[in-house]
């Protein structure tokens, strides 16, 4: 994410009023509710978690243990029974 300077997108009146607030602080300005995009639209964080979430499902009814599957992924064991319900509930 990059910044913008103030002094080129708003006018000196909006500038001294956020002053007052939070002089010299970055501050972050949400988008408005209807412009927000899901998570992980712009990124392909979402289809690759969806594939190890697969890989973990596939190794777990394969024979894999839940401990063996957090310790290879880095997860806790309650996060891979979590994956493996999900996994499970949408019939893989």
């Amino acid at each position: 994410m990059g910044y913008i300077k103030a002094e080129e997108i708003l006018p000196t009146e909006v500038i001294e009023l956020i002053q007052k607030y939070v002089d010299g602080k970055n501050i972050y300005i949400p988008r408005k509710e209807d412009s927000r995009e899901n998570w992980g639209t712009n990124t392909k964080t979402k289809k690759e978690l969806y594939r190890r979430d697969k890989e973990i499902y596939n190794a777990y009814i394969s024979g894999s243990k839940t401990l063996e599957l957090a310790s290879k992924y880095y997860l806790s064991e309650k996060s891979i029974q979590r994956i493996i319900r999900k996994m499970k509930s949408i019939n893989l």
